[in-house]
């Protein structure tokens, strides 16, 4: 007799997604379709929008604000916010341009004790709000004005500083990798995910969970290797594989991997879906909570820091403009719920890329400003009414 799980087991890939649509789990489906759009539109419009060199220069712009999206991806996960990311990765920034440059620290050295109080200032958060019971739009609105008057304060009457051009901060942004590197980071990247998998379908399959089969992993795997492959080409037609898009890569793999694979990472999940449920299995709701806020400010220092060598200065603006607006919008268009306990890294990877794609395809087409803003509005509002369409179509998910 067939049981329910090895029904699961054997359920065709196409019916399997069609229920999980109509149980309103549309996943990555509307983002991907949108950047197919997306890429057809522009690049009808505009022959130098699928280029080489256009490219390039989106990997570059993305890198950055992409890493601050990963971690409000973090704290969304629980279904609270942090408006605080922008400010953070400013500050960062500046500490680690004044310990690098003014006080004469080695780089790494800097770069480190500027993560280290991005840490702290998301410590703090976590206990303002765990412990005061303070709402984090609260905290982090106070953190978001705060920690931009001591980015001023640190800044002085000059305003903006200047990194070494030839230093090794301002190199990260101008690093390009060999074609050999880039092809076995194809291999590299392909063998974790599919090694990721394979362990995780072994663990469920002890737990006597359902399992898809190797066959569809295997194929997962040959897609991602078709699409790293493009990637590497298109960008090795130009000045190659950009060293920051390969941090942020790697932050993305990195992450998701800790937090499909790690206890503190399906803690996350545990207490973004049902708090009190988590803490009644034992859960330690507030470290968790705590945690997550701790990563997503070291998360916004480390995109400061790569916003800062991209520059190769830091200002009064740094952290600021629409930084913060967009960060948390690449988490939710990349299909990370509001609501908390739905998402993966992989979401700010790609709603990066829409925003970015939009973005860079609109001023191509010189469009006025204030139209790119009420598209990239747009854009968002519509990703936002498709979670709330998904959660309400899943059982009890009615809000």
């Amino acid at each position: 007799m067939i049981t329910e799980t090895s029904r699961r087991i054997l359920a065709p890939r196409p019916a399997e997604l069609a229920g999980r649509l109509r149980g309103g789990e549309p996943g990555a489906l509307p983002v991907v379709a949108a950047l197919v759009v997306i890429a057809a539109v522009f690049g009808s419009l505009n022959e130098h929008f699928l280029s080489a060199e256009n490219l390039t220069n989106l990997a570059l712009q993305m890198a950055a604000t992409g890493t601050i999206a990963l971690g409000v991806l973090i704290v969304l996960l629980l279904g609270e916010i942090d408006l605080s990311v922008g400010s953070v990765s400013g500050l960062c920034g500046v500490v680690m341009t004044l310990l690098y440059v003014k006080q004469g620290l080695p780089a790494g050295l800097a770069v480190l004790l500027a993560l280290g109080a991005a840490a702290l200032v998301g410590l703090l958060h976590g206990l303002m709000f765990t412990l005061l019971g303070m709402p984090s739009f609260v905290v982090t609105l106070a953190g978001l004005i705060g920690w931009q008057g001591l980015l001023l304060y640190l800044l002085g009457d000059e305003g903006t500083i200047n990194l070494p051009f030839d230093g090794s901060v301002a190199k990260v942004s101008d690093t390009w990798l060999p074609p050999w590197l880039s092809w076995l980071a194809v291999v590299g990247i392909t063998a974790v995910v599919l090694g990721s998998s394979l362990l995780g379908r072994r663990a469920r399959a002890r737990a006597d969970l359902p399992v898809r089969p190797v066959g569809w992993l295997a194929f997962r795997a040959g897609l991602l290797v078709v699409v790293l492959a493009a990637v590497v080409a298109v960008l090795n037609g130009d000045r190659g594989v950009p060293l920051t898009l390969v941090i942020f890569g790697s932050l993305v793999v990195l992450l998701d991997l800790g937090l499909r694979h790690t206890l503190p990472g399906r803690w996350i999940y545990a207490v973004g879906g049902n708090a009190e449920a988590a803490r009644r299995a034992g859960i330690g709701v507030t470290r968790i909570r705590i945690l997550a806020f701790v990563a997503a400010a070291t998360l916004a220092g480390a995109g400061g820091i790569l916003a800062a060598s991209r520059l190769s200065a830091v200002n009064q603006s740094s952290g600021g403009s629409d930084i913060l607006l967009i960060a948390i919008a690449a988490a939710v268009i990349g299909g990370t719920s509001l609501f908390g306990g739905r998402g993966r890294p992989y979401a700010a990877l790609l709603g990066i890329l829409v925003l970015q794609s939009v973005t860079n395809g609109m001023l191509l087409l010189n469009v006025d400003s204030s139209v790119r803003f009420m598209v990239t509005a747009a854009v968002l509002a519509l990703a936002v009414a498709i979670d709330s369409t998904a959660r309400r179509a899943r059982p009890g998910g009615r809000r």
